[in-house]
């Protein structure tokens, strides 16, 4: 069903959201160009055959020019980016190239220590190369006819360069790099990636960063579920990269409930980026897709490999994956119906850990597009578990429309949410709302 007008133009312009049989990304060299829906990859994203053994190590980088700069009298505003590859570890214990960028601010710190980090985890971008938010900084919009790509990350990476921290963004596994397709809200790629995107910008020659830098994690959508994910995965993987704050927002936490909700949404796309996560993630949930997917379902995976969100909000706003299954039956039945995909949603589940440092984790109260009732339930986990969280329901109508729902909150809480960060990153201490949870909506 096409979209409204009204939806549309909100979607495409800034599309802030989330975070399959589809086709593998295929081999390449460091000198092949790949093209994804008319895009021209550059070559750096091309990952090298061998990569580093140590997570964090730089495989590259080059300078990348920023699309919205202007010149000041200490150099160029907000600040000076270098584009990134650094190898990090993937779900399956395998090496993987990641590509992303690290922004040096023009703008003094003017807080306690040294100038401080912020690993900015992107919201949904899609599954296609050309939709990675390295590349969005470079090109805020590309509309060409084939694909409609929006940098919208760009804001909150520029109110934090204004706030003089540096900001190192992680494009994902798979998003960018053209080795694979990318793992679309898996949870251990996406907390890998940004943590080894700050030991990647740590490791940059020429920087303002420092071994006593503090750093801080930021992120909405699918980026609230990976800096959510990484707070818990940070202990085990990353005991090198100390967190004084973690910003989740509207946290995918519960892929089971998420997935119901955005079946039959205006990112209904955002199902099949994740059906395809998952079987890049573990080929052998294959033959499970191979029994219940139709030649449409089929067909709609492999054409949203290759998308960004605006792709997929007009060729997909509104559909359901009863379309795409043999029988009819919604995939949400069918992963209720199968121990296997049951099995993998419930080691997505973020939660079951202990996270470091302070976290705010904020979450709309009429978002049922990543549903406020699993958002709020991963706090309540959170806190059972001693986490030092600072719960924040964002109160917004419901105006009938699950993409604003899920995009509002963004925009009205991310001032705040910058402001917190700013703090922790200050020194100051955080305080935990975890004994007025039980009467917050």
């Amino acid at each position: 069903m096409p979209a409204n007008a009204r939806i549309v133009a909100v979607a495409v312009t800034a599309a802030a959201c989330l975070g399959a049989t589809a086709v593998p990304a295929a081999a390449t060299t460091d000198t092949d160009a790949v093209i994804s829906r008319g895009v021209t990859i550059p070559t750096f994203y091309n990952p090298p055959t061998t990569l580093p053994v140590a997570d964090g190590a730089l495989v590259r980088s080059e300078p990348l020019p920023l699309a919205l700069s202007l010149p000041g009298i200490n150099g160029p505003l907000p600040g000076t980016a270098t584009r990134l590859m650094y190898k990090s570890t993937d779900s399956g214990g395998r090496p993987v190239a990641v590509t992303g960028a690290y922004i040096e601010p023009t703008a003094a710190w003017k807080g306690n220590g040294a100038r401080p980090l912020v690993a900015v985890a992107p919201g949904t971008m899609g599954q296609g190369d050309q939709c990675a938010t390295s590349l969005g900084l470079e090109h805020p919009l590309q509309v060409n006819g084939q694909t409609v790509s929006v940098g919208y990350e760009t804001l909150a990476v520029y109110r934090l360069l204004a706030e003089g921290i540096a900001v190192v963004v992680a494009d994902y596994a798979g998003l960018g790099a053209t080795d694979r397709l990318h793992t679309y809200v898996n949870r251990v790629d996406e907390a890998h990636a940004v943590l080894d995107a700050v030991r990647a910008a740590r490791s940059l020659p020429g920087t303002s960063v420092t071994a006593n830098s503090r750093v801080a994690l930021f992120g909405y959508s699918q980026g609230g579920g990976a800096t959510a994910a990484a707070a818990e995965l940070q202990a085990s993987y990353a005991p090198d990269v100390t967190l004084a704050g973690t910003y989740s927002g509207a946290p995918p936490a519960d892929l089971t409930e998420v997935t119901k909700a955005i079946d039959g949404s205006e990112l209904a796309g955002a199902l099949g980026w994740s059906v395809n996560g998952f079987l890049q993630s573990d080929p052998t949930l294959r033959p499970i897709a191979e029994a219940h997917l139709n030649a449409a379902g089929h067909a709609a995976l492999t054409d949203l490999s290759t998308m960004c969100v605006g792709d997929a909000l007009f060729a997909y706003n509104s559909t359901r994956s009863t379309a795409w299954t043999t029988d009819g039956r919604p995939i949400s039945d069918i992963i209720a119906e199968e121990p296997a995909l049951r099995a993998f949603l419930a080691d997505q589940r973020i939660g079951t850990i202990k996270p470091t440092g302070p976290i705010r984790l904020a979450t709309g109260t009429s978002d049922n597009l990543v549903p406020h009732a699993q958002a709020r339930q991963l706090a309540v986990d959170w806190c059972r578990k001693g986490a030092e969280v600072t719960y924040k329901y964002v109160a917004l109508p419901d105006v009938g429309s699950s993409l604003i729902n899920h995009f509002a909150p963004l925009l009205t809480d991310q001032g705040e949410a910058i402001s917190w960060l700013t703090d922790r990153l200050d020194g100051k201490p955080a305080t935990s709302n975890c004994s007025s949870l039980p009467v917050l909506p």
